[in-house]
């Protein structure tokens, strides 16, 4: 370790994996963070009324998710995923009772097509290369202007898919960044397509194996640290200001802001950021599956969208959920419920629950809002930006999150190795 030091402001998956790579490139990192706990809208809690341990909501990975799954083998915790060895999507409609799977074959040559026992029922082959226009769609288009939104594989296939990856209604959402979460995923074959579930929760295994590396490499985490302010020098950020006091950085020290959007404009003057957001709601039911349950379940033609089944409970998935938010909990969770329970032959009367909901859960992930997305690099000379709004390319996903913080260190590294030091320029890496 040598004296100069990264101070990373946020502990949510961004300014974790950025830590991890700042340790890793032998420097000194403290975190910050404001709340009492890591992981930000990426981590488990104890919630009374069911008596769990439960997620803030629910995240699935695919095997086409590199940066995250790079960074789960960094901190130790990638086998702590669980998922089939194929890929394989069960789906159910509410509305005529139809279940079948959809099973995409390892290769990129897409010859599962052919076969209609691997399709969603009712579908033509043709209609699975309508995403094609997404590829060549200008960066302000629409998916609605770049394909169909219309007609049985709409509503069973890439509905679902693109609204779980943008948390945007399909129609207005970008058609760039459904092309790029398309392009990692079904276009790459069912081998970048596998499900996989942190069935152990979020923190056990995004967050406290990261604290846990951290700690290992001598970084200082510091709970309950809100940053108030950034006092600058010119080009460069020369304090911060926190609720319980002040600290001076030195010539050397440097900044990854990794805090959501608003939060990093009140800190950095003139910073452009998304200002447009979307809800999540999830429902959780301590219930045990019933056997033959699949791991996730889509859902099409009800309020439930996505159903994922762990151990102790069953957990329900709405996105872009904003027209949600004022209705009654109660309300939410006996329909949820209701549908829960007619789709898997379940007893009528509701288990325990709890409805968590997330007001600005992501992005809106519209070609206006994603214009809007800064780069990792800054105009100050020693601050990088980590976070899914950053310019990854992606959506607001666990893998964007991951790049954004891996970014952002790779910047703060490449600012040890260029700067002058006693008025001498060198080359060599911290």
């Amino acid at each position: 370790m040598n004296g100069r030091i990264v101070h990373v402001i946020g502990a949510g998956v961004a300014g974790l994996s950025a830590a991890v790579r700042l340790v890793e490139a032998g420097l000194s990192v403290v975190v910050h963070e404001a709340t009492r706990a890591a992981g930000g809208r990426c981590r488990s809690y104890y919630d009374q009324s069911l008596d769990l341990v439960i997620d803030n909501g629910n995240h699935l990975l695919l095997s086409g998710n590199h940066a995250a799954l790079d960074y789960l083998g960094r901190i130790g915790s990638r086998e702590k995923l669980d998922g089939p060895r194929s890929a394989a999507f069960d789906f159910a409609d509410v509305r005529s009772g139809q279940r079948w799977r959809l099973r995409p074959n390892e290769g990129r040559v897409p010859w599962w097509l052919l076969d209609r026992r691997r399709r969603a029922p009712g579908t033509r082959v043709s209609e699975y290369f309508a995403p094609l226009g997404l590829l060549t769609a200008a960066s302000t288009a629409t998916v609605a202007d770049a394909m169909s939104c219309t007609g049985p594989l709409y509503e069973r296939l890439w509905r679902p898919v693109l609204l779980a990856g943008l948390n945007t209604d399909p129609r207005e959402g970008s058609a760039a960044l459904a092309a790029a979460l398309l392009r990692e995923t079904l276009a790459a074959g069912g081998r970048a397509c596998r499900p996989l579930i942190a069935r152990e929760g979020l923190s056990p295994t995004f967050v406290d194996p990261a604290v846990a590396f951290l700690k290992r490499g001598n970084a200082t985490i510091r709970f309950g640290e809100r940053l108030r302010a950034i006092r600058f020098d010119g080009a460069r950020a020369a304090g911060l200001e926190f609720e319980a006091g002040s600290e001076i950085l030195s010539d050397d020290d440097a900044l990854v802001v990794a805090v959501p959007p608003g939060a990093a404009q009140d800190l950095l003057p003139d910073l452009e950021a998304p200002d447009g957001f979307r809800a999540i709601v999830n429902a959780h039911f301590r219930m045990a599956p019933p056997p033959g349950q699949p791991p996730i379940l889509g859902v099409v033609n009800g309020l439930t969208e996505w159903l994922f089944a762990f151990p102790e409970h069953l957990s329900a998935t709405i996105s872009a959920a904003d027209r949600l938010i004022d209705r009654p909990r109660e309300e939410l969770a006996a329909e949820i419920w209701r549908e829960a329970a007619g789709l898997n032959g379940l007893p009528a009367d509701i288990p325990p629950w709890q409805i968590v909901k997330e007001k600005r859960a992501t992005f809106a992930a519209t070609p206006a809002q994603n214009a809007k997305r800064p780069p990792s690099r800054t105009r100050w000379e020693n601050i990088a930006l980590a976070g899914d709004w950053t310019r990854t390319g992606l959506p607001a996903t666990i893998e964007g999150a991951v790049r954004s913080g891996y970014k952002a260190a790779s910047i703060i590294v490449g600012m040890r190795a260029s700067a002058p030091r006693a008025g001498i320029a060198t080359g060599v890496s911290p």
